[in-house]
């Protein structure tokens, strides 16, 4: 059986820490972005932890590195 491949969409959007939890960017922070406040462009750029039952999912799709 062949080996398993890697989401590779994926891997380009996620990072897994040091204990195992799901790094993503945050969404919303691409274009569009003179009506939005400065407070809200600063706090979408830092990066966050993916929500709990997202993460297998996503540990699934970024599996084969």
């Amino acid at each position: 059986m062949p080996k398993m491949k890697s989401n590779r969409a994926a891997m380009k959007r996620f990072r897994t820490t040091g204990q195992g939890k799901v790094r993503r960017h945050k969404a919303f922070a691409n274009h569009i972005l003179t009506k939005k406040s400065s407070k809200r462009k600063r706090n979408l750029r830092d990066a966050t932890l993916a929500s709990p039952p997202d993460s297998p999912r996503i540990k699934r799709m970024i599996l084969s590195k």
